[in-house]
Formats: C-alpha cells, sequence, structure tokens
C-alpha cells in the first residue's frame, strides 16, 4: 500500500476528511451495571473491582446490611465506597436498602431513619436512585394497611429526596396499576417504580403490559435477572423485552442480578451477560 492508497483508506475508517459523512459505531442509550449483593460482595469496596473486570460502568451499592446497620452513614464505610469508585472508575450507579426486606418499612420504626439517611448518602456519592425493596417481610401483597403505611412514610420522605434530586424506587411484587396507585397518593415526582422483569414475571403480572402502563416516566431503573439462569437460558423472553423498553422510549441503568447459575465464575457469566445485553439494547 502507497502512502495515498494508506491516507484515503484511513480517512475512509475514520472519517478525517472535511466534508465527509461518519458513519458513528453502534452506541446504547443504557447503562450497564450490577447489585453488589449478586457480585458477593456486599456493601464492600471489592464490588468495584469485580465490576471494572466484568466491563461494566456502575455498581448499585447496598446502603446497608444487618452487621452494619448505619451502612453509609458512616463516614469511614461512606468514604471507602466513594474512593473505590474512583481508584476503579465504576460509578456509584444507585443505592439500595434490601435490609427493608428484613426489617419491613411499613411497619418497623429504624427503618424511616434509614431512608432519610440513605437520600443524604446518595446525595454525597453522586447516586440519583436509591431502591427500596418491598419483599419477604416487607411483602406489601394483599396488605392494604401495609400499603398505606408505606404511603405515609413516603409522604413525609418524599419531599426531602426530591429537594436533594433523588429518586426513590418502589420494588415489590405489586401490579403497575398497585405501584401507580401508591405513586398518585403520595403525589411525589421523586417516587417511582423499580421494576424487575423476572420479580413481575414471578408474580403473575404481564410485563409488557405493565411497561406500556408505566411508559418511560415512571420507571427510575431496570433490574436484568433470571434467578440462577445466564440471560438469555431462562424463560424470560429478552429480545420481546428489549423491544418494549426501547419501545417506550426508557433510557438509563440496567443493574444485572442473581442472573448466573449456583458456583459459577461471576466474572465470566456477567460478562457473557453484558454482551448478551449489549447486542439486544444496540441501536
Amino acid at each position: 500500500m502507497n502512502r495515498r492508497q494508506a491516507i484515503k483508506k484511513s480517512a475512509l475508517l475514520f472519517g478525517t476528511v472535511a466534508g465527509m459523512k461518519t458513519f458513528p459505531a453502534t452506541k446504547s442509550a443504557f447503562q450497564l451495571g450490577a447489585c453488589d449483593w449478586s457480585l458477593g460482595q456486599t456493601l464492600s469496596p471489592d464490588a468495584f473491582d469485580i465490576a471494572k473486570k466484568i466491563g461494566l460502568q456502575g455498581v448499585q451499592v447496598s446502603y446497608n446490611t444487618s452487621k452494619e446497620p448505619s451502612g453509609l452513614s458512616d463516614p469511614k464505610t461512606l468514604e471507602i465506597i466513594r474512593q473505590a469508585s474512583k481508584n476503579t472508575g465504576i460509578k456509584i450507579s444507585s443505592l439500595a436498602i434490601g435490609e427493608l426486606n428484613r426489617v419491613p418499612y411499613k411497619s418497623d420504626p429504624r427503618t424511616e431513619d434509614w431512608v432519610l439517611k440513605s437520600i443524604d448518602a446518595a446525595k454525597e456519592l453522586g447516586a440519583k436512585v436509591i431502591l427500596l425493596a418491598f419483599f419477604s417481610e416487607g411483602d406489601l401483597r394483599n396488605d392494604i394497611p401495609g400499603q398505606k403505611a408505606v404511603i405515609e412514610k413516603l409522604k413525609k420522605a418524599a419531599p426531602y429526596a426530591e429537594k436533594s434530586g433523588i429518586t426513590l424506587g418502589i420494588e415489590s411484587y405489586l401490579t403497575a396499576q398497585e405501584h401507580i396507585n401508591i405513586m398518585e397518593q403520595v403525589g411525589s415526582k421523586s417516587v417511582k417504580v423499580y421494576y424487575d422483569f423476572r420479580n413481575a414475571t414471578d408474580a403473575g403480572n404481564d410485563v409488557f403490559n405493565e411497561l406500556k402502563l408505566l411508559g418511560k416516566d415512571r420507571i427510575c431503573e431496570l433490574h436484568m435477572k433470571e434467578n440462577g439462569q445466564r440471560l438469555g437460558e431462562g424463560t424470560l423472553n429478552w429480545p420481546e423485552i428489549a423491544k418494549a423498553v426501547k419501545d417506550i422510549g426508557y433510557e438509563g441503568w440496567m443493574q444485572l442480578e442473581w442472573a448466573s447459575p449456583k458456583d459459577v465464575d461471576i466474572v465470566g457469566c456477567y460478562q457473557h451477560n453484558k454482551e448478551y445485553l449489549s447486542k439486544l439494547f444496540a441501536y
């Protein structure tokens, strides 16, 4: 190849010639992270090292644990997580209070303080979403008094979250309409749904109808999981889910959670999941 040919080829590849039409590389409007608990590193800086090996963009960090109830409200713990993010270049995509599954928001007064302090922690760490979990002991299905209690507590917490620029995401087995009813009664743009396709399907809900009903503005983030399977190897129709997600115009974080068989190498498994989702959500 002579010099002239080399220059021409370079221009074709990189669009460096003035006036030439360029063709951008395939990209995605979505950011991909993983929950620290599904990486086996709950509230640990090691989650960021693993996420970097996988090639993820972020980590969803647990606010606290049963052994560390103060969690990220402890300045030392918060700084350790902040430094882990800074050192690895992996973002703190969002926070999550999974302890609400064991210590229910609907009935335990300690949880109100957790939620308020998690808002402060999220603001300090630059995270915009906090997942509030409602499973196990915190399940809201067929529990009208529990739902009413949650609504009243969210009415108190939501203004503070809104002022801080933080969204509180409800993740539960409730239907989309039940979630909408809660959001409407709370009456704050800071309360949205944290949508999980596996949970919704297991609860007997139609995820495609629910996505249309909720729309992009009521969903803050997405969990991508199959409970013991790699993505694409379980029962969920991920190609159709990807289409439905793009159809409603959702753009934002997706978090890998429990998308691995038992005792598998998590790095290799989540690299598979990352590539699988990258192909489905590319445009």
